[in-house]
This record gives C-alpha cells, sequence and structure tokens, in this order.
C-alpha cells in the first residue's frame, strides 16, 4: 500500500523536470516486440514517463498508462496527443485499482513490484494474452536499483510470482560469468495466457 500524498509528492517532484521523449521501453519489451500481436489493447503499469507505453502506442496497439504521479501523466498525455499516439495516460494508483479481469491483451510491467498484484496481472491478460515484466533482483552486481528487499526479486521469483502464465522469455542472468555484460540486478519474463 502506498503512503499517500507525501509519496506522490515525491514521485511529482521527480518527473517535474523529465522529458517524456527521452523515455526509452524496458529491455524486456524492446528486445522481445516481435512477439507482440499486431494490434489489441495494453496497459502500460506504474508507467513513469511511459517508454513501455510509447513503445506500445508506435506499434499500434491501444495503450493505457497508469501512474501515481500526476505530473508524469500530464506529460505523457501531452506527449501523445502533440504525436497522434494512441495512449491515454491516466493517474492511478494500481495497488489500490488493480486492472479488471480480461481487459487486456498486452500487460507491460517494468522496475515496479507488488507481489500481491500479480495474481491480477494474471487475471487481467485475455486468453492468449501477453505479460512483459521486468524488474530488480537481490542478488547485485552493479547496486542499481533499490535497496528495500521488499522490492527485490529473490533467484527464480519471478518465475513463480506468474506460474500461472505459460513462460515464453525468461532471463535472470545472476552474478554469473562477466559483470560487466549482459543484463545485470534484473529478471525479465515474457508470459503466456492460455487460450
Amino acid at each position: 500500500m502506498r503512503s499517500g500524498p507525501s509519496e506522490q509528492q515525491q514521485w511529482n517532484t521527480r518527473y517535474a523536470t523529465a522529458d517524456v521523449a527521452g523515455a526509452e521501453p524496458a529491455e524486456v519489451l524492446a528486445w522481445h516486440s516481435h512477439l507482440l500481436p499486431r494490434r489489441g489493447q495494453a496497459v502500460d503499469l506504474a508507467c513513469g514517463l511511459a517508454g513501455n507505453g510509447i513503445f506500445l502506442a508506435r506499434r499500434g496497439m491501444q495503450v493505457e498508462a497508469w501512474d501515481f504521479s500526476e505530473r508524469a501523466v500530464t506529460a505523457v498525455n501531452a506527449f501523445a496527443a502533440s504525436h497522434g499516439l494512441p495512449l491515454s495516460a491516466h493517474v492511478r494508483d494500481v495497488v489500490e485499482q488493480p486492472p479488471a479481469l480480461d481487459s487486456f491483451d498486452v500487460v507491460v510491467v517494468s522496475r515496479f513490484l507488488h507481489r500481491p498484484l500479480c495474481a491480477a496481472l494474471v487475471a487481467a491478460l485475455r486468453p492468449g494474452g501477453l505479460l512483459f515484466y521486468q524488474t530488480f533482483t537481490r542478488r547485485k552486481v552493479t547496486g542499481r536499483g533499490p535497496s528495500n528487499p521488499d522490492f527485490l526479486l529473490a533467484d527464480g521469483e519471478l518465475l513463480e510470482l506468474f506460474r500461472d502464465l505459460q513462460p515464453v522469455i525468461y532471463r535472470e542472468e545472476r552474478d554469473i560469468g562477466d559483470p560487466a555484460s549482459g543484463l545485470r540486478d534484473q529478471a525479465m519474463l515474457v508470459a503466456l495466457r492460455a487460450c
């Protein structure tokens, strides 16, 4: 559960001078975009500056982008309108208001973890829908990501959290081999809801 207005103000401050044009999609989405459906409805959950949502909208999907920060949402909506993108951003506390059942063909979450929400994300996917998820792990190589272990994945945990979906892509490199190469400090999953 979020702490309320003070936390929202922190996120508003963070996004006060941020540039939506520079927002990039998460690697899990950019690297595996060939798996996306040609059309459909998608949600970029806890979107920030909606790098994922903009990426999806540019590929013809109808996108909703949800975030706790009013400033981020305002900036994303202005960018989408000025670029003619099929994207609508909304201020929404996704913990208190998870997506509805069978409402999306694609759900994307990056660098956000609230374990009790995972079952709702699975249920929000339509049959044949895809989840793209990427966030930080407890096993750190570079030290990126939050310090609070509540917001960090244990080894293999992402697969367990979404065990009701069929994994298509899973990557978690931990601290094996050359720590200066590859995807470190994070795990990613692309998973399918069976038809």
